[in-house]
């Protein structure tokens, strides 16, 4: 065996509040990786409505999630659609209330401020809570604490807290981060990944060095 099927929906027998997320996402601007998994017990099919605020077609923006991401309950993605066109003396948005106010507005004027895509890297874990704004990119590896308000770029193998967040840590050196990201484990196989677990779980790089060298 070499873990579960990425298609399955429940992935943790009799504990439905964990859900293989991709399975679920019907947006198409919204992507998911294999077994990242968002666990919520009020529902986390729901995670679409729920959890993904101001996402409209007409902007573009994207949320990209990564492989191998946790994502615990409560956790929210803000998109480029909450933002407020705020060129003019008044950021109120007349437009969207009609009746006479919508004219003369340019949308472009909303979708030019766009932050761009959202993006979650592999091997991430975001805490419970947490709320990440447009825009950002947390990079693989990291670790958001619960209750976090992300409103930057997050590092690879990064710890980050607080509102706004900010680094707490790092979770290794520079050079090991780098070596990590080379190797990049979370794109292998599932059966590369099951014959590396020892060192993909360890904390010996050069274990797990050997493991993407055996493998190659």
């Amino acid at each position: 065996m070499h873990g579960p099927s990425p298609e399955t929906l429940y992935p943790l027998p009799g504990f439905p509040q964990a859900i293989f997320l991709k399975n679920f996402i019907t947006r198409p601007n919204i992507e998911v990786g294999d077994y990242s998994y968002y666990d919520d017990p009020d529902g986390a099919e729901r995670f679409e409505e729920r959890n993904v605020l101001h996402h409209f077609d007409f902007y573009g923006d994207r949320l990209v999630i990564g492989r191998f991401v946790a994502i615990a309950a409560g956790t929210r993605f803000i998109m480029n659609g909450a933002n407020h066109a705020m060129g003019g003396f008044s950021p109120y948005p007349f437009n969207i209330f009609q009746n006479g106010w919508e004219r003369g507005f340019d949308p472009q004027r909303w979708i030019s401020q766009s932050r761009g895509d959202t993006v979650v890297g592999n091997d991430v874990w975001i805490g419970m809570d947490s709320l990440v704004m447009p825009g950002v990119r947390i990079g693989d590896g990291a670790i958001v604490a619960a209750n976090s308000t992300v409103v930057g770029d997050v590092p690879p193998f990064a710890v980050v807290g607080g509102n706004p967040a900010r680094v707490i840590r790092t979770r290794f050196d520079e050079a090991t981060v780098a070596r990590l990201l080379d190797i990049a484990w979370w794109n292998w196989s599932a059966e590369r990944i099951t014959a590396s677990l020892d060192a993909i779980r360890g904390n010996d790089l050069a274990a797990l060095e050997a493991c993407a060298e055996d493998k190659a």
